[in-house]
Parts: structure tokens; C-alpha cells; sequence
């Protein structure tokens, strides 16, 4: 429980270096149309499986699963309150999605604060330990499910609501281009 509280509250400040980035100029913001707004949170979901499969891959290594990614692998079988018990340190690599991102490529303000919302209910959604869908057909169906296999057998699936990268992995590892 004590872990899950440090995270909230590490998410919870996240937005603070991004509404400093806004006020020094270091963010360009687009207008707040409709359109700006799909496509803004539409990025930073892509953005954010990038970013979530590298950072867990990295907790994977075995320094940082001894000393932090431990913490949310307790759960075994994933369920809504093991969804924010991270370690504070894996919570603060975590929390940076959006401001690795918003000095490079413009976004409407209402797509970085909604995008949160976006993110935690597709997170709920992978712990909550129910199959979407029949089990079969497109895997970004079966999110939960992959999610489930990952934290009973601890390895593959590393991705936050798709295997896309860890198929895209495994066939740059046989080719010998990534580690």
C-alpha cells in the first residue's frame, strides 16, 4: 500500500516540470481543436508503449529487479491495486512519459492533461484481470491477458497495451541488430 501511495503522489507532481517547460517557453502548445487533441493523445500513446516497453525492459535487467522492479511483480496475478505498487524510482522513470516528449513535438494543452486519464485507464484495464474480447483475434485485445503472462512468468510481454515491440524485439534479436 505504501508503495502504491509514493507513486500517486510521484504521478501526481509529474505535471509540474511540464507546466514550468510551458511557462519558460520550452513547450510549443497547438491550438485546442478537436483534431489537436485526438492526435495529441493519440501520439502520446504511442509514445508512451515506447517509452514504458524500454523502461521495463531496463527494470528487467537483474540490478534493477533485485533493488526496484520487485516491488510490482509481488502480484502474481495482476489486479487493480497492484496497478500504481511500483517503487518510487521505477514511479519517477514512469511519471516522465509526457515530459520526454512535449519539448520536441507541439501538443494541444488539453491532450498533455488528458492524456493521463487516457493512461490510467488503460492501465487499470491491464490489471484488472479480465479478458477483453473472446480471447481470440487482434492482440490488442488480449492486453490484459499478455499482462497476466508477464507477471506469472515474469518475462516477454513487456509492453504497456500491445506486444507490437517485444514481437518487433524478438525479430531484431535473431537478426542480431539489438541485444
Amino acid at each position: 500500500m505504501m508503495h502504491s501511495l509514493k507513486s500517486i503522489f510521484i504521478f501526481g507532481f509529474s505535471a509540474f516540470p511540464i507546466v514550468y517547460l510551458i511557462r519558460i517557453g520550452a513547450i510549443t502548445l497547438l491550438p485546442d481543436t478537436l483534431l489537436n487533441v485526438i492526435l495529441g493523445v493519440s501520439l502520446l500513446t504511442i509514445w508512451n508503449e515506447v517509452h514504458f516497453f524500454v523502461v521495463h525492459r531496463i527494470m528487467h535487467l537483474s540490478f534493477f529487479m533485485r533493488h526496484v522492479h520487485f516491488v510490482h511483480h509481488k502480484s502474481k496475478t495482476p489486479t487493480v491495486y497492484s496497478v500504481y505498487s511500483f517503487h518510487w524510482f521505477e514511479a519517477l522513470l514512469l511519471s516522465t512519459i509526457p515530459v520526454t516528449i512535449t519539448p520536441f513535438v507541439p501538443f494541444a494543452p488539453t491532450a498533455i492533461f488528458l492524456y493521463p486519464l487516457a493512461s490510467v485507464l488503460l492501465n487499470y484495464s491491464g490489471h484488472c484481470n479480465y479478458r477483453f474480447g473472446n480471447g481470440i483475434g487482434p492482440s490488442w485485445q488480449l492486453f490484459g491477458t499478455h499482462h497476466n503472462e508477464h507477471h506469472s512468468k515474469g518475462r516477454k510481454n513487456y509492453g504497456f497495451a500491445s506486444n507490437l515491440l517485444d514481437k518487433l524485439h524478438a525479430k531484431l534479436s535473431k537478426k542480431r541488430i539489438v541485444p
